[in-house]
């Protein structure tokens, strides 16, 4: 097992109800590759719980980690961290994990996220277009409501200046029906590269549904919680 590290929470960061993102300061700087998670040891009911969470901070900055959670009804591990106040110390271990990107790809690029799916997301955008070759970069954000959407500001200022990245809310009912209609009925062109990232079913759909209809397996990566 990796070594146990520590980091002491800076700060707290409301995004709505139930959802937030915890600002972590590692006792060392942790070195990580965007789409990256660590695993956080929360002790809970006289165990230890072993919760994944990814980053969603900037790999250039390792000083500072992001974790964005929401609150599940019930959850353990979630309420755990749901009430720390700041100061408290977090141990985890990591990084961890194989849903990576390190520069851009040399061909169109589609992010998909759903819900707090955007964490990995959003340091794989900024590396992205860090490392762009001009193809485009679009990112396909789904939430249930419009209200629900997380660094949503930021996200328009990239678009502001970056002309070749474009985002797109749909309703998160509504993501299988508009990926499908995008990028299978509406033209013939199979060199994009995906990116998948969400809770539940449907990004196993999502990646097949891709998959059947013509994308190299390669080209559509994904990582579902």
């Amino acid at each position: 097992m990796a070594a146990e590290q520590e980091a002491r929470l800076e700060d707290i960061v409301e995004h709505g109800p139930g959802t937030r993102s915890l600002v972590l300061r590692p006792a060392t700087p942790l070195a990580f590759r965007p789409g990256q998670f660590v695993s956080c040891l929360l002790p809970v009911a006289g165990d230890t719980l072993i919760r994944p969470y990814s980053l969603a901070s900037d790999p250039e900055a390792p000083g500072r980690l992001e974790l964005l959670l929401d609150r599940v009804p019930d959850g353990p591990g979630s309420t755990y961290l749901f009430g720390l106040a700041r100061g408290a110390t977090v141990r985890f271990t990591g990084p961890w994990g194989t849903f990576v990107l390190d520069r851009a790809p040399g061909a169109p690029t589609v992010f998909v996220a759903d819900g707090t799916g955007i964490a990995p997301i959003r340091p794989m955008l900024h590396r992205a277009l860090a490392t762009q070759t001009g193809h485009p970069l679009h990112l396909v954000y789904g939430a249930p409501h419009p209200e629900r959407l997380v660094y949503r500001t930021e996200l328009d200022h990239l678009a502001g200046t970056h002309a070749t990245f474009t985002w797109t809310y749909v309703p998160s009912a509504a993501l299988e029906a508009e990926i499908r209609r995008r990028y299978l009925d509406a033209d013939t062109d199979r060199t994009r590269h995906f990116f998948l990232c969400g809770v539940g079913a449907l990004v196993p759909t999502l990646r097949d549904l891709l998959r059947r209809g013509g994308y190299e397996r390669r080209a559509v990566e994904y990582e579902k919680w």
